[in-house]
């Protein structure tokens, strides 16, 4: 028998998110990310599912040549800009748009062959200090940008929020970096020609000053939320993946036993224990403490002891019926991944970000 490891991907979920987007910011174009393979779910059923985006951002020249070979003609962006000057003719090629973010693009765009121009996104660092032109040389190198004959008109201004899942609603932190981020933006590309683009996933759910000309969600369209204590569900979002597998044991553990590697977990009374087909080698998370949430037969249940390569244990005390075969449900409608992140201590990204090849993937 296979192993019953799946993650189903459910197309109409991704198609639901872009139009709860659009709804959020109806003045806005729409560049869908998938990177990272679609974030976990598979960049060419994502960019199939999503194509009626105005434009897909990546972070690799490998995933335009994916997105082309789809047949899709939208804009895509290389998010973290080309690195040698050899990737210009692949843009050229494919065409792709590019995002400048440091002096030295400048220079392989100054300096190489003459051909069709390059649309060029130029990034201003606001606060996130990871890739972009401080403010006080935007101007400049606005101006430098329009000088070259291989860079086509009409260059976009752009940036990118280190904290816009903390929204501006009252609470402690009230979203100050953000507001200071878009003050920053706009003092450093008052008066540039050019459309402008700030909002990531959060910045379109929480910060509607800030959608300008374009948005560029990424999780948000496979139904994720990185805003604490808010799934998804909360703004409307479907979850675009859901992970399950099977029972393989159900073993009656006697009290003081303990569970798994290193014994971390003692069983408090005799109780039955589920072991279910999923490990890190799956991409589950080994971090996922006990206590972990999951759902046997659709009911509530949670992991114990250590996540291993290949199995889990499972706290059956609330299911005394249950037996191999049942089904077991470690992310989807019913339990957020974001639950699941919150219990691993990351964001609900990094777990469908994660998914390995022998996990069989099918569509809905």
């Amino acid at each position: 028998m296979a192993r019953a490891t799946t993650a189903t991907i459910h197309l109409d979920a991704l198609r639901h998110n872009l139009g709860v987007i659009r709804r959020l910011a109806p003045h806005s174009r729409v560049m869908a990310v998938v990177k990272a393979d679609g974030y976990g779910h598979g960049l060419e059923r994502a960019a199939r599912a999503l194509r009626d985006a105005d434009a897909f951002g990546v972070a690799a020249l490998s995933d335009v040549e994916r997105i082309r070979a789809l047949g899709l003609s939208q804009p895509v962006l290389l998010l973290s800009g080309f690195d040698a000057p050899e990737d210009l003719a692949q843009l050229r090629r494919l065409p792709a748009e590019a995002v400048i973010h440091h002096f030295d693009q400048i220079e392989m765009l100054a300096q190489a062959e003459p051909g069709p121009p390059i649309r060029c996104w130029l990034k201003v660092d606001t606060g996130m200090h990871r890739l972009g032109f401080a403010p006080s040389s935007v101007r400049a190198v606005h101006a430098r940008l329009c000088e070259l004959p291989n860079v086509a008109d009409g260059i976009a201004l752009m940036s990118h929020f280190a904290s816009s899942d903390e929204f501006a609603d009252g609470g402690a932190v009230d979203g100050a970096q953000t507001r200071t981020q878009l003050r920053v933006f706009a003092e450093a590309t008052a008066g540039l020609p050019g459309p402008r683009s700030l909002a990531n996933s959060a910045g379109v759910l929480g910060w509607p000053d800030a959608h300008a000309d374009w948005v560029r969600p990424g999780g948000a369209l496979y139904g994720i939320s990185v805003v604490a204590g808010r799934p998804g569900r909360d703004f409307g979002l479907r979850p675009a993946m859901t992970l399950s597998t099977r029972l393989i044991a159900v073993n009656r553990i006697a009290r003081g036993e303990r569970i798994g590697y290193s014994g971390t977990w003692e069983c408090p009374e005799d109780m039955p224990v589920g072991v279910a087909a999923i490990g890190y080698g799956d991409g589950y998370p080994r971090h996922a403490p006990s206590g972990t949430p999951v759902l046997v037969n659709g009911r509530p249940a949670q992991t114990v002891g250590r996540v291993s390569m290949d199995l889990t244990a499972i706290d059956l005390r609330g299911q005394p019926d249950a037996r191999p075969g049942d089904p077991v449900l470690l992310w989807g409608d019913g339990l957020p991944v974001e639950t699941v992140a919150e219990a691993a201590g990351t964001i609900g990204y990094q777990p469908v970000c994660s998914i390995t090849g022998r996990v069989r993937f099918v569509e809905d």
